[in-house]
């Protein structure tokens, strides 16, 4: 007794809203099979004649409870649809209501030979299932005191033999034997239940996890089954193929990148693919790598595609090059410097001696010439590290244009009418570091007039609004041979050149200032001629 004073004392454990909603309907299901039971119990009273029942039965008082259990099985159907009372005690008073009229029943058929005991612990079982095995020893309990006092009674009145006795308690043990048995199980299942929500949460925390980082990589991904259907996507995988989400929506990687798709089914087709290009497409503008990896030990089973924006990484390599590079061209640099200002200042005195030669002379300067192209591109060098160090101020622009103008027309020795100045009567003001836009200027303007026709008006620095925000545009616009198609692409990569004297680091350098000052730089095809446009952030 200990155990089943134990069993009813503990409180049921707070259930989960999905769990109840299980418990509800294991518990219309136990109605529902009460009701086929009262039905059967009824169609047996129709049908089975009175020869075929025991001695000691009893028509009328079976006929009245096997129609009242079929009542009560409409009332217990229609309090499980309300959900009133609570669960617990719902479920106490449907079983205690079947153990009243099975053990009625079983009397009114004879007692406990007639064999419907049977249907008490098919009850008992289905109910310690229910209440998770909490109350099972106790609803057992109240089935072996109406078994008991059952038999008793029919002692009483029918003069049965105390022999009788042995089937009820035997009875009486199968019932403990199956409550025990369901408790188990129950215990069992309980077990079960958490470890299955736990591994359901860890589940759910890794599918989260697997997803923000999905989303955060900076590759784009996408998992294809054996159906060349996507199963998933990040945001990124979007971005790179340039593709809308009504494209998104068909889920068929052919309607989406068919690119893309060609390149799968080949990975596919092939083990060794030893054509790097293979693995590459064009999108968007784009260069994009593609790397595949089995989703199973089979390539057919599907795949996970991993898409690098091939040309943000060559990108990206090149400026770690360019940061080693300008890190020991700047220290060897000023190293350079020091001789090179010695031999200069030789060259200087040598060609202050009034006894020399032509050719001397010619040495001289050749000598001179190249001092101060090597000066140019050592300055050059040193630009690569100032990218960072700017020193931003509010600069009139219009002011600064002009001065500009008579200072590089002066120094390079050009007339006014050759180098023409249009600020179309705009006076504004920018944020800009002051000797980075003149480096700038004048860059792109040497280059200009050293590629124009030198003629009148072949060089010109226009001043325009641009529409519908307040950036200014500068255009640098001369009348030369232009730029060849192969070259554009690479304009602005360091060290590239069309001339054999250049150094191939201005454009990129005014590039790099630019950026350093929110600005950009851009190049134009024009007819006849090149055109390079600023834009400038207006600091209003």
């Amino acid at each position: 007794m200990m155990s089943w004073t134990l069993s009813i004392n503990n409180p049921i454990p707070e259930r989960s809203p999905n769990q109840m909603i299980t418990y509800w309907r294991s518990m219309g299901l136990f109605n529902i099979y009460r009701l086929l039971i009262a039905l059967l119990l009824i169609v047996a009273y129709q049908v089975i004649s009175e020869a075929f029942w025991l001695d000691n039965y009893d028509r009328k008082l079976f006929f009245e409870f096997a129609y009242g259990y079929l009542f009560v099985s409409f009332i217990t159907i229609g309090l499980t649809t309300i959900k009133w009372p609570d669960f617990n005690l719902q479920l106490s008073l449907h079983v205690m209501t079947d153990i009243l009229f099975i053990v009625v029943l079983m009397f009114a058929s004879g007692g406990i030979k007639s064999g419907l005991g049977l249907l008490l612990i098919v009850a008992i079982a289905a109910a310690s299932l229910i209440s998770q095995g909490r109350l099972a020893l106790f609803y057992a309990s109240i089935a072996t005191i109406a078994l008991l006092l059952e038999q008793s009674y029919q002692m009483i009145s029918w003069t049965e033999h105390y022999d009788d006795y042995s089937h009820a308690v035997m009875l009486s043990l199968s019932c403990f034997a199956t409550a025990w048995l369901a408790h188990s199980l129950a215990k069992r299942a309980n077990l079960s239940e958490a470890l299955a929500s736990q591994r359901g949460i860890d589940l759910e925390n890794l599918a989260q996890i697997n997803k923000l980082i999905t989303q955060e990589i900076e590759d784009g991904i996408l998992v294809v089954d054996q159906g060349f259907k996507i199963r998933h996507r990040n945001q990124h995988a979007k971005e790179l193929l340039g593709i809308n989400a009504d494209t998104w929506l068909a889920d068929s990687l052919e309607d989406c990148a068919p690119e893309l798709n060609q390149r799968l089914r080949l990975w596919m087709e092939k083990e060794d693919i030893t054509d790097p290009d293979a693995m590459k497409i064009s999108t968007a503008g784009r260069e994009l790598k593609l790397r595949f990896m089995p989703v199973g030990d089979d390539r057919h089973e599907g795949a996970v595609i991993f898409i690098q924006d091939w040309s943000q990484i060559e990108v990206q390599a090149q400026q770690l090059k360019l940061a080693a590079l300008g890190r020991l061209t700047a220290n060897i640099a000023h190293e350079i410097r020091n001789p090179l200002s010695a031999i200069s200042h030789a060259n200087q005195l040598m060609q202050e001696e009034e006894q020399q030669d032509p050719a001397t002379k010619r040495l001289l300067e050749i000598i001179a010439d190249n001092v101060r192209r090597l000066d140019h591109i050592v300055s050059d060098v040193l630009e690569l590290n100032r990218r960072d160090r700017t020193r931003q101020e509010t600069i009139q622009l219009d002011d600064f244009l002009q001065e500009f103008h008579d200072q590089f027309c002066q120094i390079e020795k050009i007339a006014p009418d050759y180098f023409k100045l249009e600020m179309n009567g705009i006076s504004t003001s920018i944020l800009f570091d002051r000797r980075h836009l003149h480096q700038i200027l004048w860059n792109l303007c040497r280059n200009g007039w050293r590629h124009s026709s030198q003629t009148k008006s072949c060089l010109s620095l226009t001043l325009n609004k641009k529409r519908y925000t307040k950036n200014m545009r500068l255009e640098i616009i001369d009348d030369g041979p232009g730029v060849s198609k192969e070259a554009i692409a690479h304009l602005f990569e360091p060290f590239f050149t069309t001339e054999t004297t250049g150094t191939g680091l201005g454009l990129y350098i005014a590039r790099e200032l630019c950026e350093a000052n929110a600005a950009s730089i851009q190049y134009q095809p024009s007819s006849p001629g090149s055109l390079f446009s600023i834009e400038l952030k207006n600091d209003h």
